[in-house]
């Protein structure tokens, strides 16, 4: 009878034996968008290539046992190999599956009591029986786009998401992911137990969720202080005045100082990112730029410059001497 061709479960997925996680990952993610059964309804071909890269990306994604699977090949794909008492057999047994697949390497009986043996130690039994051996599944990520708004005030999401399971196959799954109020750009969120579902009895793994932030048309953020800028006459910058504000929650009146100049900040307290966690409410800091008109008739500039005499090279020579 031929000899079976040994799995290679880096060609499942298209890239190199040193490929990183990430590669990894990309790989996977474009193969299984291209054989999902969701895509691919009625395809049998399709849904056993499916079953092959999703059970091929379980154990590359998981540092642990890629690193057994580099070492001992096809044998250690399964859940109740136990790679520890493998290389306590002797270098003969590690050698072997670590040559390659499908090519001449192999073990032997000269270690002691035959494959019987041999095979119910590395798996944990008795007369080459497998018992069940628990392994925790494999962690997943996701990525959360949020508004501005949505990010300083926190909120839920709602992600669909595939959960690998041992037999290969996808869960597909909707979880509800509560977000808490003043996430960050880049932040991560961890959700135990919703990553790929444990073997033999095993615990799931862990979902990681990775939050992009969109910017705001008006709003910036620093820690827990919000921060904009804006735009007032030079009328109200000399005589004060009161300007309406826009905030995340709503509108609030600013009292401007007379004799305001350019530049100044304005703070409304508590108007930032909501107090949660333990941390009070966050600052809303108000920068103020004075819009000055248009150009203007000489009539009105003969005007102006006698109320405003001209002397701004007494200020420059003040500022900057």
């Amino acid at each position: 009878m031929a000899r079976q061709q040994a799995k290679d479960l880096y060609k499942e997925l298209g890239v190199s034996r040193d490929a990183d996680a990430s590669v990894i990952k990309r790989a996977y993610r474009k193969l299984a968008q291209q054989y999902h059964p969701d895509r691919n309804a009625d395809d049998a071909k399709a849904e056993e290539r499916f079953k092959q890269i999703s059970a091929a990306y379980t154990v590359l994604s998981d540092e642990k046992r890629r690193r057994d699977y580099d070492e001992f090949g096809e044998i250690a794909i399964d859940p109740n190999f136990d790679a520890d008492k493998a290389r306590r057999a002797g270098p003969g047994f590690g050698g072997g599956f670590s040559q390659g697949f499908g090519g001449g390497g192999g073990f032997s009986e000269a270690q002691g009591g035959g494959f019987g043996d041999l095979f119910g130690d590395l798996f944990g039994s008795d007369q080459g029986a497998h018992a069940p051996r628990s392994q925790k599944g494999a962690d997943l990520e996701t990525t959360l786009d949020l508004d501005f708004a949505e990010a300083v005030r926190g909120c839920e999401k709602r992600v669909d998401l595939d959960r690998p399971q041992p037999n290969g196959t996808h869960k597909r799954e909707t979880l509800t992911i509560r977000i808490p109020s003043g996430v960050d750009d880049g932040g991560r969120i961890r959700l135990a137990g919703k990553g790929g579902a444990g073997a033999q009895g095993g615990p799931a793994g862990d979902l990681m969720a990775t939050v992009r932030v969109r910017p705001h048309r008006y709003l910036n953020r620093n820690n827990r202080d919000l921060g904009m800028e804006v735009p007032i006459t030079v009328v109200e910058a000399i005589r004060g005045a009161k300007i309406e504000v826009p905030t995340l929650e709503s509108a609030v009146t600013l009292s401007v100082p007379a004799g305001s100049n350019g530049g100044s900040r304005l703070r409304l307290k508590g108007k930032g990112v909501p107090a949660g966690g333990g941390r009070e409410a966050g600052d809303l800091y108000v920068t103020l730029r004075i819009q000055v008109p248009g150009v203007l008739g000489e009539e009105q500039a003969r005007r102006l410059e006698e109320l405003l005499p001209d002397d701004g090279d007494h200020l420059r020579r003040d500022a900057l001497s």
